[in-house]
């Protein structure tokens, strides 16, 4: 099995050093990722410069560009092999809900999905002086690739997975669940820069809104590892009907 790893962290990043430990004895890995860090890219695409890959060891390389940069990169000519799955992150910090709109890790799994190939984007849900157990969250991973290789989705799939903090012998399993949604996010926070000149930083993430029973947030907050199964289609089925009827309204 010939397994692509990258992240929005950098390729330096904890998180996928963790992953790459957990998966190497499942297949054989490449590790194609930024070279800084790049968390809240989503799915941009680096279009009006060219894209530079340095190789950094065997297999592995780190890219002036974008999450998507990355696996776009690795997928469409820069190995001489195909891969069979994309695995992103572990990411340091959650990707729950809404988040998954923002997130350069899902947006690498969201990639390998377009090109053709089974995604799996896993976050590390931390908390402000939280012990940062990746390892714990790269196992996880690991069971669902390994899984995975014995028993194929039909089909290309994404699978977003958020792992509470905590050591592996503490997590209480793995749920699968729908995306929550959070409150809106705090304001931006105002500040000068050396200058005197007004910067701002985007303010924090809201909490949890949509957040009861069957979502990811409370499956994270019940001490399990949640698996939400994405799609590429955003179109509101729904309300195709109601917009035909509303575009005939006089």
């Amino acid at each position: 099995m010939k397994i692509l790893l990258s992240n929005d962290d950098g390729y330096r990043a904890q998180g996928l050093e963790a992953l790459a430990l957990a998966i190497r004895p499942l297949g054989s890995i490449a590790i194609v990722a930024p070279d800084r860090n790049r968390s809240g890219a989503s799915n941009s695409l680096t279009l009006d410069v060219p894209v530079r890959a340095a190789l950094y060891d065997v297999d592995s390389y780190y890219v002036n560009g974008t999450p998507t940069d990355c696996v776009h990169l690795a997928i469409s000519g820069l190995f001489d092999f195909e891969h069979d799955i994309v695995v992103s992150g572990v990411n340091d910090g959650a990707n729950l809900g809404d988040d998954t709109l923002y997130s350069g890790t899902v947006a690498a799994a969201v990639e390998g999905r377009f090109l053709g190939l089974p995604a799996i984007a896993v976050s590390l849900v931390v908390e402000p002086g939280s012990p940062r157990n990746f390892a714990s969250a790269a196992r996880v991973a690991a069971q669902l690739v390994s899984r995975m290789a014995k028993l194929p989705f039909q089909g290309p799939v994404i699978l977003n997975v958020n792992v509470p903090d905590l050591p592996e012998g503490e997590l209480r399993g793995i749920k699968v669940t729908r995306l929550g949604s959070r409150h809106r996010a705090k304001p931006i926070v105002p500040a000068k820069d050396p200058r005197g000149r007004n910067v701002y930083w985007v303010g924090s993430a809201g909490g949890g809104q949509d957040a009861g029973p069957g979502t990811d947030f409370h499956a994270v907050a019940e001490g399990y590892a949640s698996i939400t199964p994405l799609q590429i289609d955003l179109t509101r089925h729904a309300a195709l009907p109601e917009l035909e009827r509303w575009l005939k309204l006089e």
